[in-house]
C-alpha cells in the first residue's frame, strides 16, 4: 500500500497554463508586440473617464444658452414712421466693437427693429403660406414680389459654370454684377410715391447687400438682416403698414427665400459665419421665427413633428418651419441629431410658442448681439446710429 505522502502531487504546469511566448510559434522570430496588459477594474480611487457626448462642440458651440433662456422674449413694437422733410444719406457701417453693439442694441433704433422682427413673427402666428389675406396686395408689396421674381429668371439664364470647388461658383459674380447694374431701375416702382425718390440712395446700399457677397461667394444670417432692414426702411417711410405685415411675410419674405435657396443651389453660396452643425441653418434664421409662429397652436403638428418624413414631405410647402427642416435634411447627409443637434433638440420643445419666443431670444442674442455679423450693418437717416 503506497503511502499518500509519498504520492507525487500535481505539478503547477499541469494546471496552470504556460505563460505566452515572446517568439512567433510559426517562424520562431520576436512577436511584433506584447500582448496587451488587462485593464484594473475601476475604482473610487481611479473612476472612469467622464462620458464625453459625440456631439460636444468643438468650436462655434453657443455659449451663453443660460442668458439666452433667461433673457426677455422681444416684443412687437410699432415702427415710427420718419416725417419730412427727410435727409437720406448713403448708410455706413458704424459697428466695430462690442460697446457699439450694446449702443446700437440699446438704442430706439435697435430695440424699434427688433421689434419690428417681432411684429412680422406675430402677424403670421397661425397662419398657413395659403390662407387667404386679410388685405390685397399693396402696389409696393406687388412691385417687391415683381423685383425678386425678375432677380429669379436671372438665375435661369445665367447657369453654373465648370467648377470643381465645393463652394463658390463663379457665375454667382455675372449674376451679381447684373443685379449692381439693373437694381436702381427695378427699386423705382417701389418708391414711387412723390418725394421718395431720393430715398434710393439711402435704400439701395441694404438691398444690394441682401443676396450675398460677390467676391466671397457667400451668403449667411448677415445679408438676411440686411433685407429685414430694407423692410423696416420702407416701413419708416410708411410704404409698408402694419396690416401689410402678413403679405410681407408670406408673400415677399417667401419670395424672397426662394430666390436664395436657389442662388444657393444654383452657385453654390458659401455659408458666411456658419456656426455649423450648432446652427439652425447653414443660411437662415428669420424663416424658422416665421415658420414656428405659423405652428402655434396647430391641433396636430408639434415640434417632435418634423421627424416625421410624411409631415415634411406633405406640408413644408405651407409652413416655413417644415420647409426649412426639409431644406436640411435633403443638403446634409447622416443623422439628424449629429448634423443638426439644434434644430434636434428644439423638437423637444412642448408647444410652438416656446419654440418661438426662444427663437426670437436667439436671434437677438446669436445675430444681432455678434460682432462679426453686424459689423456689416448699416446706418443711415432711417436707421440712425444713436
Amino acid at each position: 500500500m503506497s503511502d499518500p505522502e509519498s504520492s507525487p502531487l500535481p505539478s503547477a504546469s499541469a494546471s496552470t497554463p504556460p505563460p505566452p511566448s515572446a517568439t512567433c510559434r510559426n517562424c520562431g522570430g520576436p512577436t511584433c508586440r506584447p500582448a496587451p496588459p488587462t485593464p484594473a477594474p475601476w475604482s473610487e480611487v481611479s473612476p472612469p473617464p467622464a462620458y464625453r457626448p459625440i456631439r460636444a462642440p468643438a468650436i462655434n458651440a453657443p455659449t451663453n444658452t443660460a442668458a439666452i433662456i433667461l433673457s426677455p422674449v422681444p416684443q412687437p413694437l410699432p415702427v415710427p414712421v420718419a416725417a419730412p422733410p427727410y435727409h437720406f444719406q448713403p448708410p455706413s457701417k458704424r459697428i466695430a466693437s462690442l460697446d457699439d453693439l450694446r449702443r446700437f442694441n440699446d438704442s430706439p433704433s435697435g430695440r424699434h427693429f427688433l421689434g419690428f422682427v417681432a411684429s412680422l413673427s406675430h402677424s403670421v402666428r397661425s397662419r398657413k403660406l395659403s390662407d387667404p389675406l386679410p388685405l390685397h396686395l399693396s402696389p409696393v408689396l406687388t412691385s417687391l414680389v415683381s423685383l425678386l421674381q425678375t432677380l429669379s429668371h436671372w438665375v435661369d439664364q445665367i447657369p453654373p459654370l465648370p467648377h470643381q470647388a465645393r463652394y463658390g461658383n463663379p457665375a454667382y459674380r455675372l449674376w451679381h454684377e447684373r443685379l449692381s447694374a439693373q437694381l436702381p431701375s427695378l427699386l423705382n416702382p417701389v418708391l414711387s410715391p412723390p418725394g421718395l425718390q431720393a430715398a434710393e440712395v439711402e435704400l439701395l446700399p441694404y438691398l444690394l447687400d441682401s443676396f450675398g457677397n460677390a467676391t466671397r461667394i457667400d451668403y449667411g444670417t448677415g445679408h438676411e438682416t440686411n433685407f429685414a432692414a430694407f423692410l423696416y426702411c420702407l416701413a419708416c417711410l410708411d410704404l409698408i403698414k402694419e396690416e401689410d405685415y402678413p403679405a410681407l411675410v408670406t408673400r415677399v419674405f417667401v419670395t424672397y427665400l426662394d430666390l436664395m435657396r436657389k442662388l444657393q443651389n444654383t452657385y453654390c453660396l458659401e455659408p458666411a459665419g456658419s456656426h455649423g452643425v450648432w446652427g439652425l441653418d447653414d443660411y437662415h434664421f428669420l424663416p424658422f421665427i416665421f415658420g414656428s409662429a405659423q405652428l402655434i397652436d396647430h391641433k396636430y403638428m408639434k415640434p417632435k413633428s418634423i421627424h416625421n418624413p410624411d409631415i415634411l414631405e406633405n406640408f413644408s410647402h405651407e409652413y416655413m418651419y417644415l420647409g426649412c427642416v426639409s431644406f436640411v435634411k435633403k443638403a446634409k447627409k447622416g443623422v439628424f441629431a449629429e448634423h443638426s443637434p439644434m434644430l434636434d433638440d428644439i423638437s423637444g420643445v412642448a408647444q410652438w410658442s416656446k419654440v418661438n419666443s426662444g427663437l426670437l431670444k436667439m436671434y437677438k442674442a446669436e445675430v444681432l448681439e455678434k460682432v462679426p455679423i453686424m459689423q456689416h450693418f448699416l446706418f443711415g437717416s432711417l436707421i440712425k446710429w444713436e
